[in-house]
């Protein structure tokens, strides 16, 4: 028996439905034949009983169909030749395999049952206009007969397996598509986490990275200046709270699986508001912003305002500065020029298109430099934000000394 025999019982020999079936089509073709030889025996007058036997084992063949369809097939048209051989009543040629013909057919052996249906049709043809009998002459009728049960058989086994293999196919597309859109719910859930990190490192870092410069500040301004001391640790209690602010509606989101909100993004619009706690440490910071209203678009707006937010940071954190600049402008189209890390032109752009339509964001300091600090969550959540909005980030030391974040993000998005 054939591996793809072998396949065909795995998969339909052991339902105990299949099984049904089988033994029910082996019985009416046993049953069919018995019937037909009856009918032949009493126009002739005498019982033969082997004929009957026959009939038994051609029906017996139909439970070979699922394990070894081209072998029942192959044992039903020498089990008819051997009927005749015998000279038992005619019954026809094409009846007694008509359940092999179509067992095959429907179990892929299409070429198997056509060129038997031919053999049987060529022999009976043969015998027909060969006897010498003049009940064996061909007549149209037989002949037609016989051809639309063989063709009949066969197309019907057809039908059935490609009707089969339909149900099989759409249910396959009907798996492959819930994979898929599992995998898409996957990948939007984890863009999703990654957004709220993101989200989180920038808020929380930033507002500790102030809590902890303010409370050294009161630290030393105790007991001798008390104002001092006071107002960090007013500024401390103010950065503490929006910390909180955002641990609480993180972990409203996470419990109830809602969006992320956006109310604690404020925007270019706000940038006073942005480099206001890193102006209360006493670092000079300087803001240049020149973005018309309306020239980006809202999602470039948050993570200009992000980026802006934790280069800050990292400028408290990392670089032991006094002086910080922010400056934020929109490339018109056909505006030369490609940002080095100092934030200055250098000629055209990578990939030889001008850096029209874009946004320039370059935060500088006079600290200690990229020595001061390696590259670390924060640079790299920085890149990521530019990098899925189709931008670019670059950060290392100014050739004028101090360290520089440029980022340069599409002012508007492709719908």
């Amino acid at each position: 028996m054939s591996g793809d025999s072998a396949a065909e019982a795995a998969a339909g020999g052991g339902r105990p439905s299949a099984w049904v079936a089988d033994v029910v089509l082996a019985l009416a073709m046993a049953l069919v034949v018995a019937v037909v030889i009856a009918a032949a025996t009493e126009n002739a007058g005498s019982a033969e009983p082997g004929a009957y036997a026959f009939a038994a084992g051609l029906g017996a063949l139909v439970l070979l169909r699922r394990r070894a369809p081209r072998l029942m097939l192959v044992l039903t048209v020498l089990g008819i030749f051997a009927y005749y051989t015998l000279g038992f009543v005619p019954i026809g040629m094409a009846l007694p395999a008509v359940a092999a013909l179509y067992s095959a057919a429907e179990l892929r052996r299409t070429g198997w049952a056509v060129a038997a249906g031919v053999v049987l049709l060529a022999v009976a043809t043969y015998f027909r206009v060969t006897g010498s009998e003049p009940s064996a002459y061909l007549t149209v009728y037989d002949f037609l007969t016989n051809v639309a049960l063989v063709a009949a058989a066969v197309a019907l086994g057809v039908a059935v397996r490609l009707g089969r293999e339909a149900r099989e196919r759409a249910a396959q597309i009907r798996a492959l598509t819930a994979a898929q859109e599992a995998r898409a719910a996957e990948r939007r859930m984890q863009a999703e986490r990654l957004r709220i990190a993101r989200d989180l490192h920038d808020a929380v870092g930033h507002n500790l990275s102030v809590v902890a410069l303010h409370a050294n500040v009161a630290a030393e301004a105790v007991g001798r200046d008390d104002d001092a001391a006071r107002g960090a640790l007013e500024r401390v209690r103010s950065a503490a709270s929006d910390t909180l602010h955002e641990l609480r509606a993180t972990v409203k989101v996470l419990r109830g699986g809602d969006t992320m909100p956006t109310t604690g993004v404020i925007g270019l619009a706000g940038i006073d508001a942005l480099v206001a706690p890193a102006r209360s440490t006493g670092l000079d910071v300087v803001v240049d912003v020149d973005v018309p209203p309306g020239s980006i678009d809202a999602a470039v707006d948050a993570a200009a305002s992000r980026i802006v937010t934790e280069a800050l940071t990292n400028v408290l954190r990392h670089s032991g500065a006094r002086r910080a600049r922010v400056a934020v402008t929109v490339a018109e189209p056909g505006a030369p020029g490609r940002l080095d890390a100092a934030g200055g032109s250098s000629g055209p752009r990578d990939d030889g298109s001008p850096a029209g339509g874009r946004l320039r964001i370059e935060v500088s300091d006079d600290g200690a430099g990229a020595g001061a600090a390696s590259e670390g969550s924060g640079i790299s959540g920085m890149r990521e934000r530019a990098h899925l909005l189709g931008g670019t980030l670059r950060a290392g030391d100014a050739p004028a000394g101090g360290f520089a974040v440029v980022a340069e993000l599409p002012a508007t998005l492709d719908p």
